[in-house]
């Protein structure tokens, strides 16, 4: 590789880490052709970009990357490197754990999702479990939207138990006046006899 073709390697990886918020390092070596092609597929289903890169050149990429300091993944740098780069952060690690239960690999070396460093194949299984963005808002939407639920529902229903508490007074309420208006008459009628 030339010296103009390294500098133009370096510059594409460099526009892929720019504004990346998750960045996966994963080993890909042992996949043949058909695997490698069916694995690149479903990570581009799931929009996730995967660049194989020389690990020289990744690192001298990262290290030109402003605001983030990935020397911490440096030392996962070794044999056949994948850059996955995704949107949401548990994306690639659930691609990878579904395309080993038929496969050894892929196996994680590294990744940087929501500005921690995780290094090593051990962490595969946490990064898996973290909630995405979107998952997160969905939650949170939900819990929000339990108590608001109950709320409306309560007010939908608070006419009905009015209009029928109103229906049980109203009898009541009618037959009241009436009961009282003979004992009222009786009163002001013993009152004038009595005067």
């Amino acid at each position: 590789m030339t010296k103009d073709q390294k500098v133009v390697a370096i510059q594409e990886i460099k526009d892929l880490l720019q504004d990346a918020k998750v960045v996966y390092v994963a080993d890909l070596e042992g996949l043949n052709a058909a695997k490698s092609s069916d694995f690149r597929r479903q990570a581009f289903k799931q929009n996730i970009k995967v660049k194989v890169v020389k690990n020289t050149l990744l690192q001298k990429a990262m290290e030109q990357i402003e605001g983030v300091d990935y020397s911490e993944m440096f030392v996962s740098f070794k044999g056949n490197s994948a850059l996955m780069i995704s949107e949401t952060a548990n994306a690639p690690a659930k691609l990878i754990q579904g395309f080993r239960k038929k496969e050894e690999k892929p196996a994680l070396k590294s990744a940087f999702v929501q500005e921690t460093f995780y290094v090593g194949d051990n962490n595969l299984d946490m990064l898996a479990n973290i909630k995405s963005r979107e998952e997160m808002i969905g939650e949170i939407i939900g819990l929000l939207q339990s108590p608001i639920q109950r709320v409306v529902s309560a007010l939908q229903n608070k006419p009905e138990t009015v209009e029928a508490k109103a229906e049980e007074a109203a009898p009541v309420v009618e037959e009241t006046p009436a009961a009282e208006a003979p004992e009222a008459a009786a009163d002001s009628t013993e009152e004038t006899s009595a005067e």
